[in-house]
């Protein structure tokens, strides 16, 4: 692909003359050009005429291509481990055929084998910059680490041997291969060829032995000569070769089989160990009989018997001290009675043995030595131990073995990733400050050593983890036997997130959970003890109250009264008080910690919010989160309806249903619905289960267009057996966004709503009046805090929260703010629908809003201050308001545009005339799951995500801006994922 400056090819697309289409249309299909718009009935016919007949579109997808940056996280199922003793370098392999290469903090690697083979063994040629990979094809490679992307530079292919066992002696060109059938095979590491010495199993054991020995597992050479070659047999057979003569020195037998082999550094004894959870010591002098049998986990027998058989230890290393006893380290050998016992690292130094148990099973360890010589005194210093999922040093160096604090970013593995949020230009003092209050978080115990591997490559880019919160401390914990009916309601983590809204330059962070609460955190650098406020808010759809009569249907599920849970499971709370079977009424889905709560520094919780039970039914999740820190506003909706929250005054301004929003101007005919023959358990409730409980449906669905997403027709059975899943159990998707998680919601929502109620489903919700005039929730999707017109008479701009629905609606709410701080923290905050409402096809996604000079307006914030400081001048500053983009000091003007988004269609919109002066359809096959008007090179771009992969992004151009009053975007991009 060609270099080119992205800058000039912006600069080359506004100045160049193109030819384009005026008609309407998808821009779905990918092509550059594709994207030529529409023009709105209400609009201006030029605004898609002679100024876009002028534009040639010279930009082709090629030009715009997804590359990898950045890995995060734990590797996915490690398998092996390599560490290199002079370059302190760490390298994992994996079972998809990834290696994650290690140094210092920050530095990071990420290489991936073609074949996606899993990795079977890693060896570092080491002090060198290279490594050999040995995988489960049965292939060799070599990898160049000297470089900024290592690269493989040779591979050996075994076609008749299957690989078991690889030795890459220190310093030495020669690399021992091990096989399936008991042969070794020696290659070399330079031409990385077979040298054609191969020692047969056959010569190897005795010729009278006619038992296969089994495969090969364990190769080593002595460290007192390195042309003798240890090779350990599965059967328990160890051989010492030597490969000069080519013949066998000794031959040791044990009928226990072997797991590993190690040396001592004066290459006169060798440890093994076996199946049977026993350690033999073998004598180079005395090869009939072990020297030592030890079994150290099992127990000694009274009668003088051999002590009983363990588990077996799967991995052990024997390393010297100069000055003190040898270190045995051994991964497994726990006893059999003790089936409960976690995995564990035993650590035998002299007579004390410490066992180290783990949260995961042991993959492989190492153990770090000062010195990569091993007729050399060892000096152990660490032990790195690879877990299923997690990686952890213990450090040797102290007598109760502390383990290190892992530098790298890996521990997001700890619970399934449900949201992400991405925040670019921060300001330049939150990172540091973010980073040390974090780096005072760290926990008691651990070494303070430094991080042993420390070496510092040039190819690493990695994310760097500056600060983590837990929202769980918050509430209080479930006593026992309470989580299991609360989960049936919140999902199994009932403190799962699923939103986040965050200001960088307030530092306000607020979240949004499964079980639907929102909890305001403020940033402070001090320590604070303080009681958590908490508010509840009863949020209810109230058109069900009107009711016609129907026949009794039996319903196709299962009578609830026996599984709803009880008060007590659902909340500890004692305000409420009702028995067994009695409609749940007040009731939030979890309890906040009602004493004094100790918050260091960092984000601390300010105000809680949660939705509560409103006549046996459970809240309905949240669907959308904005916050404003100039107007001390917080508001949230769901498909019931809207709520804003004052949290200075800590208050709630507004509950309010979707259609009571509209008032008058309520476009659609709103239908009385039927009552249900149990209203605790309908269809309806399977939307509060959770988002993540259609995860494995929506996966597999979200590949298909949209027109085959919607007609999909679940029967209320399949839809009641798709909620039990886990929501972890679904491939593809990981997560999903925001904007994404409230449209796909929609989906699930109004599919089983149209199962229930009339057991067919034919076309889209948004693809006619006539598929939605019926509906009667609308979930609120998007939101959006700014300063503008809030009506057509408007003259000047004034503080409005922008409310998008799931049916396309967007309604705006007039927000009277008091005039002066003083007022602010006393007089109430008026909030009142303005009537205003705008329509677009498909559910919103987003809002934004630029001035008349065509700059993108940014919501007002708060300059941050510490709450708590304890600075007297920092407590009696005044809030400092910044009202609109530093980056605009243009004059405001006397109009704006409003530029909007849907899963359908973008449209701009003239303020305060609510003119449409462009559509355009973005696509009619899909739908988008996420959408952002971005600035990008100083030009104003909506980018946006489409569920069938493609990425698009239509461009302001403000060359015909002002004199024509012409607002055009241009489709510039449509990458393919």
């Amino acid at each position: 692909m060609k270099k080119f400056n992205f800058r000039k090819v912006l600069d080359g697309l506004t100045a160049s003359s193109p030819g384009g289409s005026s008609s309407g249309g998808s821009s779905s299909g990918g092509g550059i050009g594709a994207g030529s718009g529409s023009v709105h009935p209400g609009g201006t016919a030029g605004a898609a005429g002679t100024p876009r007949d002028e534009i040639q579109e010279i930009l082709s997808s090629d030009y715009f291509q997804i590359c990898k940056t950045v890995r995060h996280g734990f590797p996915y199922l490690p398998t092996a481990l390599a560490f290199d003793p002079v370059q302190k370098i760490l390298a994992v392999g994996t079972r998809t055929g990834a290696i994650r290469i290690l140094g210092r903090p920050g530095v990071d690697c990420y290489c991936q084998h073609e074949s996606g083979a899993a990795v079977l063994q890693l060896q570092f040629l080491i002090n060198e910059g290279a490594l050999v990979s040995a995988s489960a094809d049965d292939t060799l490679h070599l990898w160049n680490l000297r470089q900024k992307r290592p690269a493989i530079l040779h591979s050996l292919k075994f076609n008749r041997e299957r690989i078991t066992y690889c030795h890459l002696p220190f310093q030495s060109k020669w690399l021992y291969v091990g096989t399936e059938r008991g042969n070794t095979h020696i290659v070399n590491i330079e031409s990385f060829i077979l040298s054609g010495y191969v020692i047969m199993w056959n010569k190897a054991i005795e010729l009278s032995t006619k038992t296969h020995p089994g495969p090969v597992v364990h190769l080593s050479d002595s460290p007192r000569d390195e042309g003798k070659l240890l090779i350990g047999y599965e059967n328990g057979t160890v051989v010492l070769w030597d490969l000069r003569s080519k013949r066998a020195d000794l031959r040791v037998y044990y009928d226990e089989a072997i797991h590993s082999v190690d040396w001592h550094h004066e290459g006169k004894q060798f440890m093994c160990s076996h199946s049977d959870g026993s350690l033999t010591l073998w004598n180079l002098k005395s090869p009939s009989r072990p020297f030592q049998i030890t079994i150290p986990h099992g127990k000694i027998q009274r009668d003088g018997k051999k002590p009983e058989s363990c588990k077996p230890i799967l991995k052990v290393e024997y390393k010297t001290c100069k000055s003190s006893e040898p270190f045995i380290i051994f991964s497994g050998g726990l006893s059999y009675d003790k089936a409960c016992r976690r995995p564990s690292l035993t650590i035998m130094h002299g007579k004390a043995i410490t066992v180290l148990e783990m949260d995961h099973p042991i993959v492989d360890f190492l153990t770090l030595c000062e010195t990569p010589y091993p007729n050399e005194f060892q000096e152990p210093y660490a032990v790195v131990v690879l877990l299923e999922k997690d990686l952890i040093v213990v450090d040797l160096t102290q007598s109760n073995f502390p383990i290190f604090e892992n530098p790298y970013p890996i521990d997001i593995h700890e619970s399934p990733v449900t949201c992400t949020e991405y925040f670019a230009d921060c300001p330049p003092d939150l990172i540091p400050v973010l980073y040390s209050v974090g780096a005072k978080h760290k926990k008691q115990g651990y070494s303070n050593k430094e991080w042993p591997i420390n070496m510092l490559y040039y190819f690493a880019v990695t994310l760097q983890m500056l600060y983590k919160l837990k929202t769980s401390k918050v509430f209080e914990k479930q006593k026992l036997g309470e989580g299991k009916p609360t989960a049936e309601i919140v999902e199994e983590d009932p403190f799962a997130i699923q939103m986040m809204y965050w200001c960088p330059e307030s530092r306000i962070f607020c979240v949004a959970g499964v079980s639907a609460y929102v909890i305001v955190y403020r940033f402070s650098k001090h320590e604070v003890n303080t009681e958590i406020v908490s508010l509840e808010v009863r949020l209810q759809y109230d058109v069900e109250d009107i009711i016609t009569p129907e026949p009794e249907i039996i319903p196709p599920f299962p009578d609830a009264s026996s599984q709803l849970p009880s008060l007590k499971s659902l909340s500890g709370s004692t305000n409420t008080v009702a028995c067994e079977g009695t409609m749940k009424d007040s009731i939030p889905c979890l309890s906040v910690k009602t004493r004094p709560v100790r918050m260091p520094p960092g984000y601390q919780a300010e105000l809680v919010i949660q939705l509560v039970w409103v006549d046996g039914e459970p809240p309905q999740q949240i669907t959308s989160l904005a916050v404003n820190s100039a107007y001390e506003l917080v508001a949230f909706g769901n498909c019931n309806g809207l709520a804003v929250v004052d949290f200075m005054q800590k208050t709630v301004l507004l509950s309010m249903g979707t259609i009571d929003l509209y008032g008058s101007s309520d476009p659609y005919q709103r239908q009385p619905r039927s009552p249900r023959k149990n209203k605790q358990f309908t269809a309806d409730n399977f939307c509060m289960r959770g988002l993540s409980n259609f995860y494995p449906d929506l996966t597999k669905r979200i590949r298909t267009s949209y027109q085959s997403l919607t007609e999909l027709t679940d029967s209320p059975v399949s839809l009641e057996l798709e909620r039990c899943k886990s929501p972890t159990s679904g491939k593809g998707l990981g997560f999903l966004y925001r904007h994404s998680a409230s449209s796909c919601l929609l989906d699930c929502i109004y599919l089983i709503h149209t199962e229930n109620r009339e057991n067919t489903f034919s076309r889209s919700r948004s693809s006619s009046v006539s598929s939605i005039d019926k509906e009667s929730k609308e979930a609120i999707t998007a939101l959006y805090f700014m300063e503008t017109f809030s009506r057509k008479n408007d003259s000047t701009v004034s503080p409005c929260l922008w409310v998008g629905t799931g049916l396309g609606m967007v309604l705006i709410i007039s927000l009277n703010l008091p005039a002066t701080e003083e007022l602010r923290q006393t007089e109430p905050v008026m909030v009142s629908p303005s009537g205003t409402v705008l329509t677009l096809k498909g559910a919103v996604l987003t809002f934004s809003c630029l001035d008349c000079m065509g700059a993108l307006i940014h919501p007002p914030y708060e300059v941050w201050r510490d709450p708590n400081s304890i600075d007297d001048s920092e407590k009696t500053r005044k809030r400092k308001l910044v009202m609109y983009s530093p980056s605009s000091s243009q004059d405001m003007g006397d109009h704006q545009f409003a530029v909007i988004c849907s899963e359908k269609q973008a449209k701009v919109f003239s303020l305060p005339s609510q003119t449409c002066l462009y559509v355009h359809n973005i696509t009619e096959t899909s739908f988008l799951l996420r959408a952002d008007v971005v600035t990008l090179c100083n030009s104003i771009c909506l980018a946006c995500f489409c569920a069938n992969g493609h990425i698009m992004t239509m461009r302001y151009l403000p060359k015909y801006k002002v004199y024509s009053a012409h607002f055009i975007f241009v489709f510039y991009t449509n990458i393919a994922l």
